[in-house]
């Protein structure tokens, strides 16, 4: 006898980088194997982020269309994998039907949880302020003092996005080098950075990326609000 896929909830991805759907898709069909994924692209809302260099209102419309396009396809819950756009993710949360996550969540109260100095390394300047922001924002709701090191790895997202990985994640260990020695955990700002730590042995501290904490944050809060409905409902 076979189960209609239909039976099974529907999470929805929005990307702005293809290279990472793949890996978004196995931790998801890991971390929460009831549920079925479809994934949306969309490059330009990060490519007109990067281009204007700050995350217009134009854009942030635009992420909140295609959430809404989501919802309409019958996702029980959406995901935003770009950091760059978690403001724009955090100011469609109360309007939007279905839970809504931003990707770096997770990553952010785990950082918290390590230590109070807290490394922030990006390879965008339009993530490095939703980030940095994001961290003091669970910060004070937590209840604890945090201070924040940012490092830019300037030109390392060009490289990424014109096939020079190895370029991309070598520029990356050099700003986490540069880091380490001061910090008692860093953050990759950025999905597209988790590669990076595959080639790289152990560092002297914590080095945190977002998908697989990301994934995990959701997964809790997902099982938390449907084992609620199930106990309401029966």
């Amino acid at each position: 006898m076979t189960t209609d896929v239909h039976e099974f909830p529907a999470l929805a991805m929005i990307h702005t980088v293809p290279g990472i759907i793949p890996a978004f898709n196995e931790l998801v069909g890991h971390h929460l194997p009831s549920w079925r994924t479809f994934n949306m692209l969309d490059e330009s809302l990060l490519g007109n982020t990067i281009r204007e260099g700050v995350l217009s209102r134009q854009t942030m419309r635009r992420l909140a269309t295609h959430i809404w396009s989501a919802v309409d396809a019958g996702a029980s819950a959406v995901l935003v994998t770009c950091s760059s756009l978690g403001p724009a993710v955090d100011a469609a949360v109360p309007l939007c039907p279905v839970p809504l996550f931003r990707i770096d969540d997770g990553m952010a109260i785990e950082a918290i949880q390590r230590g109070s100095r807290i490394g922030v390394l990006a390879t965008l300047a339009t993530t490095m302020n939703p980030t940095t922001r994001l961290i003091e924002r669970h910060a004070h709701r937590m209840g604890r003092n945090v201070f924040l090191t940012s490092r830019l790895c300037e030109g390392a997202f060009d490289k990424l996005r014109n096939g020079d990985r190895a370029a991309h994640d070598a520029m990356i260990r050099e700003g986490l080098a540069s880091l380490v020695g001061g910090v008692d955990v860093v953050v990759l700002a950025q999905a597209s950075m988790a590669n990076a730590l595959n080639e790289m042995s152990e560092a002297s501290v914590p080095v945190l990326t977002s998908p697989e904490l990301g994934v995990l944050h959701m997964s809790s809060a997902l099982n938390a609000r449907f084992r609620v409905q199930e106990s309401v409902q029966s």
